[in-house]
């Protein structure tokens, strides 16, 4: 179990504690943090009840056991067996440090024998003030804050050695859960821990009864705005990456971030405005949303409705399903196998195996072109198309374009039921806006020292174009056709063109839209952290196109229109284009307004409500059901009619 353990000796080596800074694209600070590895506090210096109050409620047998403590594992094993999962821990302060210190977060018993060892090691090479001492300066206090010093500064503008009886309650309240006990999020959660808190630390006599009454008497006052703001979640996604450069940093480090300070700003208001008004009648209660540049940098990342309610990030490690706006690909592919938005289907019954897609409402419109078929997002025309070019092919497209979480070539997958991050997904769509060159999602570009020694610069990657001309200006001409005439029509900006596709999967669990104009790229998400939760028939042409909108608008005024890669050619026939719907006007609660594929996995749709048909002749609905070759022989010879010769 020692053979792999890290080497603890380094520990003390430091003296000083350098920052690091991160400033956005305009030189406005973002965020200074201090170093998650600075030195140990001096315990001399703190008023006695502030370590007393962690080691009350953390760990009362610290001074007297030898690193753990067998009677309170034994206790937390018996409490979690008869609950059937983890509702107690067992470690002591020593076993939290060396967790923290040297190992990671997994559940095995090779790590928790680690843990012991190094506590043991601990307990045998420092005394136990020292081991308190570097505790306070390593642990974790929620929003970023690693250590008392930045923790108290954090939370209450001030030095450790200024915190009161009640201040230091509530830090060390906080250790427990960050999150939950957050003050700036949850005020009266954090008051009433900090008063259990209070009361632990009376029952052990590290303060008088007297004591206690005028503590939970004195009013809490912390700094009320998270620091950084929602760009916590950004500089959470960096930082890993930032301290794997850096490693021991011996002066002040400042990180020249992707980030626009005024698009985050615009991108938090975007989501919290939505939410406020909505969150409640449409049953959704978080969301998410990412901008990019051209060139792959992140411009703003909102990883949730609040950081100090939730860290988790739900642009970077949420796996949701994207519906239609996973059909982009599959248009793609067909587009790179010689189609053209006028190329003719038939919009009607077809099998896939034991498997019938269908559209929301059970009907069926007849021959139509891609284009509105696309704009509509026709659930079977999508299935049919995917089918005929070859779901490998489907998947390889969506490789190439930035796609990096497993596509199963299943029968469904043309309807996004593969489930993807915001991020991967709404980068992949980067190369529809920037004429057709690959990008790698990045967040940082120069780590430099206060005194301008460059440590790392990011290197200019070659370019490499992942979509041909002729087939990016036909897609960016049926992604524009989405937002003027189809699914997206809330998504328009009234200064410059708009391309983009919507996506609302199964049962109304999740919505989207991803959205671009010339060399900008935004995708939004909205639903639940429970994927059981459905929302009140939330569309991705309804909350997820508002965000964006509210987003873009303010983003780029002052910004100069650009367009985006069209055909060079008007189409050959002006009554090919979908005609405009009526779907994405809506009241609360919303009217279901998307083909949603009934099957029995969770499926993509994102249609419009049913709309005249552009064959008259053709059947609405009822038809009987045919393979894919009867379909692939009626799309010929209708092709035939429509379009000339066929391809």
């Amino acid at each position: 179990m020692a053979s792999d353990l890290p080497d603890p000796e380094g520990l003390w080596k430091k003296t000083d504690r350098p920052s690091i800074t991160y400033i956005d694209i305009r030189g406005q600070v973002v965020d200074r943090r201090g170093a998650p590895d600075s030195p140990p506090i001096d315990l001399k210096s703190l008023p006695p009840y502030v370590p007393k109050a962690v080691l009350a409620i953390e760990d009362r047998k610290f001074y007297r056991h030898w690193g753990f403590d067998f009677e309170g594992l034994a206790r937390a094993f018996y409490v979690n067996a008869r609950a059937g999962r983890v509702v107690q821990g067992g470690s002591t302060l020593t076993q939290q440090l060396a967790k923290n210190l040297f190992l990671s977060s997994e559940q095995s018993i090779k790590r928790k024998a680690q843990e012991l060892l190094l506590s043991v090691w601990l307990e045998s090479r420092f005394t136990k003030d020292e081991i308190l001492s570097l505790y306070l300066a390593r642990v974790y206090f929620g929003s970023g804050a690693y250590g008392l010093d930045e923790a108290a500064r954090r939370y209450f503008d001030k030095t450790p050695q200024k915190l009161t009886i009640s201040e230091a309650a509530l830090l060390a309240g906080l250790l427990k859960a960050p999150s939950r006990f957050n003050p700036v999020s949850s005020a009266q959660r954090a008051e009433d821990r900090a008063t259990v808190v209070l009361d632990v630390m009376e029952a052990q006599k590290v303060i008088s009864r007297e004591q206690r009454l005028q503590a939970v008497k004195e009013p809490l006052r912390f700094v009320p705005i998270s620091r950084g703001g929602g760009a916590a979640y950004f500089l959470d996604w960096i930082a890993g990456d930032v301290g794997a450069i850096v490693g021991e940093p011996e002066e002040d480090i400042i990180v020249e971030t992707t980030l626009d300070m005024r698009a985050q700003t615009n991108a938090e208001s975007a989501i919290a405005q939505e939410l406020n008004q909505n969150a409640k009648p449409l049953k959704m209660s978080q969301g998410a949303l990412v901008a990019f540049a051209g060139d792959g940098g992140v411009r703003a990342m909102v990883g949730g409705r609040n950081y100090q309610e939730s860290e988790f990030n739900r642009v970077t490690d949420a796996k949701r399903q994207p519906g239609s706006a996973f059909k982009p690909f599959v248009y793609l592919a067909a587009m790179e196998r010689g189609e053209t938005p006028y190329s003719v289907r038939v919009d009607a019954p077809i099998k896939v195996g034991q498997w019938a897609p269908q559209n929301y409402d059970g009907t069926f419109r007849g021959a139509m072109p891609l284009i509105g078929a696309f704009a509509r997002s026709i659930n079977t025309i999508a299935v049919g198309l995917g089918e005929e070019v070859g779901r490998d092919n489907v998947i390889r497209a969506a490789r190439r374009l930035g796609i990096r979480s497993r596509l199963d070539p299943q029968s469904t997958l043309a309807l996004g039921t593969e489930v993807l991050t915001p991020l991967e997904l709404t980068a992949a769509y980067v190369p529809f806006a920037n004429g057709g060159m690959a990008i790698t999602p990045y967040g940082f570009k120069r780590i430099r020292t206060r005194s301008g020694r460059i440590l790392w610069e990011r290197p200019s990657p070659a370019p490499r174009r992942v979509i041909e001309d002729g087939p990016l200006r036909n897609m960016n001409l049926m992604l524009a056709q989405v937002v003027s005439a189809g699914t997206a029509r809330a998504a328009q900006l009234p200064d410059r063109p708009v391309g983009g596709k919507t996506g609302t999967t199964s049962d109304y669990r999740d919505a989207w839209f991803i959205g671009f104009t010339g060399g900008y790229v935004a995708g939004v998400w909205v639903g639940n952290d429970n994927f059981g939760i459905q929302t009140n028939k939330v569309t991705g042409g309804s909350a997820p196109a508002r965000i964006w909108k509210a987003f873009m608008v303010p983003t780029m005024k002052g910004v100069a229109a650009r367009g985006f890669a069209l055909p060079l050619t008007p189409p050959p026939d002006p009554n090919a284009i979908a005609e405009p719907t009526d779907d994405n006007v809506e009241t609360l609660p919303v009217d279901p307004v998307d083909n949603v594929a009934e099957v029995a996995a969770p499926t993509g749709n994102d249609g419009a409500p049913p709309t005249p048909s552009p064959n008259p002749g053709a059947p609405k609905s009822g038809p009987e059901t045919r393979t894919l070759d009867e379909i692939v022989k009626d799309v010929q010879a209708k092709s035939n009619e429509a379009s000339g010769p066929p391809r």
